[in-house]
């Protein structure tokens, strides 16, 4: 009899129709496949009962959070050549109820379930796994949820992947080579160049995270800032920092939903990787609430990460390993859709900078920081979440970097009425 490498590589490749780009090791320790190439580890047969009960990327997805799928060497290597076929394979493939029609697939599928054993009952979700709810999503309560769910992980592994900054979206790289902390300084003073930051304005911070953002335009720039997060250990962390800063007559920190906030006019806004859990039915919202939080001539700078387009945007559909374990309810947008509904709002927008390469960078050492502390990361979490992390992170660099997806930062005025933007006529000065 064959053993159990040969015969699951066999058999994947009858399903998918292409050869397996990477080795395969099975749970009795036999391999099948490229000689020295990554391999991916299928530590037992409740990996196969997985994907056999989910066919897709949310199978996938529970057997590798569940330790029944892992990987043996380069990780970035095996899931850029299995994406193709595996992880992405759902977008414009045939249905499943087609595919059962070819008798090649059928004979395959058998033989998967002849390999996985006994199909009782499906194995249970990792425990990471948010039950998904669809109905009403994007309420404050919701909101609240979706993103105690993603933030309130705790502290001290977010020290672990984001390192000192504690600045946990896009840095800013002037070179491959740098430093993470310097890219991230950077990106904040880009920012606050950007928003024309000077002392004695006030500059709302959306989504302030652990206060970075408010503490360098207070410190750097003299300004009054108010933070708000939906987080209450994001808030609990940022206000030790703010304290630990000196800045506490500067810069307040609060638990609070955007939609309330009622104290304005401010001069600036920035909102630096928040406009992705605010989703698609609320954003013109949420661009209305910015617009008229700021005074006239005001700017708003919205940093967000943006999908590519479809031509029917009605198919696009939430990615599943994200909605059920990283962000819930978090949507990507196009850029041109995020620049319309700005304008819809009143805004006119100055400048649009993409900086997807320099995310692909970002992701890359935020993999490498949980990688070098591995053990404490999963102390201080979950096998599971630590897992969740750095697939997630490792799977999001390759997709920056093979432009599937963008980031970009949009500069936008509330321009009053008389035309007056106040805008540099060489804008790009910032650089």
């Amino acid at each position: 009899m064959q053993d159990a490498a040969l015969r699951l590589k066999t058999l994947v490749e009858r399903l998918l129709g292409v050869p397996l780009p990477v080795r395969l090791r099975a749970w009795d320790g036999s391999e099948a496949g490229p000689p020295g190439a990554p391999a991916l580890v299928v530590r037992n047969r409740r990996a196969l009962r997985r994907l056999l009960w989910k066919p897709g990327e949310l199978g996938l997805a529970r057997a590798w959070v569940a330790g029944d799928l892992t990987v043996d060497g380069d990780l970035y290597t095996v899931l850029d050549q299995v994406s193709g076929h595996l992880w992405e394979r759902d977008e414009g493939a045939r249905s499943l109820g087609e595919a059962l029609r070819d008798p090649e697939v059928r004979a395959a599928v058998r033989g998967l379930v002849a390999m996985a054993g006994p199909l009782p009952l499906p194995p249970a979700p990792p425990p990471e796994e948010v039950r998904r709810r669809r109905a009403h999503l994007h309420t404050k309560h919701t909101d609240r949820r979706a993103i105690s769910h993603h933030y309130d992980v705790g502290n001290d592994f977010y020290e672990i992947v984001l390192g000192p900054s504690m600045v946990y979206s896009c840095a800013y790289w002037d070179s491959p080579d740098g430093t993470l902390e310097d890219a991230q300084r950077d990106k904040l003073a880009l920012i606050a160049r950007k928003l024309d930051l000077r002392p004695g304005r006030r500059l709302l911070d959306v989504g302030c995270g652990w206060g970075s953002m408010a503490i360098h335009a207070a410190r750097e720039h003299g300004v009054s800032v108010v933070g708000v997060t939906l987080s209450q250990e994001q808030a609990a962390y940022a206000r030790k920092r703010v304290a630990g800063e000196g800045l506490t007559d500067r810069v307040e920190i609060r638990v609070q939903d955007y939609r309330d906030i009622t104290d304005g006019p401010y001069d600036a806004i920035s909102s630096i990787g928040m406009a992705e859990h605010v989703g698609s039915e609320r954003y013109a919202e949420y661009a209305r609430n910015l617009y008229a939080l700021l005074r006239p001539g005001g700017r708003l700078l919205n940093h967000q990460i943006a999908r590519r387009p479809r031509r029917d945007e009605s198919a696009y559909e939430i990615d599943e390993f994200i909605d059920a374990y990283v962000f819930p309810d978090g949507e990507l947008a196009p850029i041109g859709s995020t620049v319309s509904e700005l304008e819809n709002a009143g805004f006119e927008v100055r400048d649009v900078e993409s900086i997807r390469e320099h995310y692909g960078l970002t992701l890359r050492r935020w993999v490498a920081n949980l990688e070098a502390d591995w053990p404490r990361a999963v102390r201080l979490t979950s096998p599971g979440r630590a897992r969740v992390w750095r697939l997630y992170m490792a799977a999001s660099a390759l997709a920056f970097e093979r432009n599937r997806i963008g980031v970009n930062q949009v500069l936008a005025v509330r321009t009053p009425e008389s035309g007056a933007s106040a805008m540099p006529l060489r804008a790009r000065t910032w650089n």
